[in-house]
């Protein structure tokens, strides 16, 4: 017996040893699973216009949008006591700056910059969206150059507004072509950052922390940027009907998430941010992933990023992308173009379908800032 017991142990052992002869010795590489492929050919996309089997566009864009919605899981308190405060003004060349505070949600009291032309209104208006880029010392005042505050703020945001936007702050020069521009900081940037200082490799705890309390950091931010929609929409200045948004790489990414969630916006323009969730996820060309800063929870179920764009159609959309951009490869960003061109031809739309690669980087210069203004004056 204690023969027949010693050779089923040996049997085992060496059974366990061939075995694990055959296991990988590893599931995940460059920060993928090794059956990436697999997970792959199980997103049909069901929801998207031409799959979903509602026919009637209206009740799909409403469907489409419900699941988003959803997919954002629980929003912040919604609130229209503003109580705004006018901290400080200056007038500019052209316009007036303003920088307010007021009340965003039922949770948050934020800062903002407000331009507004000379002249009277009401006036256009443009939702300003800023980028990630890896730098959270500052938010809004990458979009509209700063005053009163501390000469280390005003150069750092003269900085990024040289490394990106061709040393031209958008903000101002869209205020100074007749434009209302307001911009906020998103949720971990600027003044909303950590009480301990800027530090990037903690986004994706605090991410992980409000999906442990049921929430998204990401969605955080596009609920926010609807409800500074209705803020702007408030102010005496502006035509609450002619409302556009625009961004460059996150902002890219908010501005055609709040044009396809906002009904107040008319127009959008979304500067390097649009690709497929096949090319961002690939072996060969994935670059720009995102982490938790474009991550709604289980919504690659239903639709990808081009279809979520779609809900916007048949409203006025401009999308640039570069060439040489390495975080979206043209690959990934022509199959996304492609698929928002089928929605709005569906819908005899598509001279409201702008899409263009440029010769350039990952950039938000003069030129594209030019055929932003071109797209907004023409549609706006």
């Amino acid at each position: 017996m204690v023969k027949g017991l010693l050779f089923g142990m040996i049997g085992l052992v060496v059974s366990t040893t061939a075995l694990s002869q055959h296991l990988p010795a590893y599931e995940l590489e460059r920060e993928m699973p090794v059956f990436l492929d697999q997970l792959k050919k199980e997103l049909t996309y069901p929801m998207a216009w031409g799959n979903s089997p509602v026919k009637n566009f209206k009740k799909w864009r409403k469907q489409a949008r419900a699941t988003v919605l959803d997919a954002m899981l629980a929003p912040p308190p919604y609130t229209t006591e503003y109580e705004t405060e006018i901290l400080a003004e200056e007038q500019r060349e052209g316009y007036r700056a303003k920088k307010l505070c007021f009340n965003l949600t039922g949770y948050s009291r934020v800062n903002a910059y407000v331009l507004i032309p000379d002249g009277e209104g009401p006036f256009p208006a443009v939702v300003l969206l800023h980028d990630h880029g890896g730098h959270y010392t500052i938010g809004k005042e990458k979009m509209i150059r700063p005053f009163g505050v501390d000469k280390a703020v005003l150069d750092d945001a003269d900085a990024w507004a040289a490394n990106c936007y061709g040393g031209q702050y958008a903000g101002d020069y869209l205020a100074a072509h007749g434009y209302v521009v307001i911009s906020v900081d998103a949720l971990y940037w600027g003044g909303r950052g950590r009480k301990e200082g800027a530090d990037g490799s903690k986004y994706a705890d605090n991410a992980g922390n409000f999906m442990m309390l049921g929430r998204s950091l990401s969605a955080f931010i596009n609920y926010e940027d609807m409800y500074t929609t209705d803020y702007l929409a408030t102010l005496p200045e502006v035509d609450p009907k002619r409302i556009a948004c625009m961004g460059f790489s996150m902002g890219g990414y908010r501005a055609w998430m709040l044009s396809a969630l906002s009904d107040k916006i008319q127009v959008g323009a979304a500067i390097c941010w649009m690709t497929t969730t096949d090319c961002q996820f690939s072996w060969e060309y994935g670059r720009e992933r995102g982490g938790f800063a474009n991550m709604l929870p289980g919504i690659r179920r239903y639709l990808d990023y081009p279809h979520i764009a779609s809900i916007a159609c048949p409203k006025p959309m401009l999308f640039l992308n570069g060439e040489h951009d390495k975080l979206f490869p043209p690959i990934g960003v022509r199959a996304a173009f492609a698929e928002m061109h089928e929605v709005w031809e569906s819908r005899s739309a598509g001279d409201k379908l702008v899409t263009e690669l440029w010769d350039m980087p990952h950039d938000c210069g003069k030129k594209v800032q030019a055929k932003i203004l071109d797209f907004l004056n023409k549609w706006l």
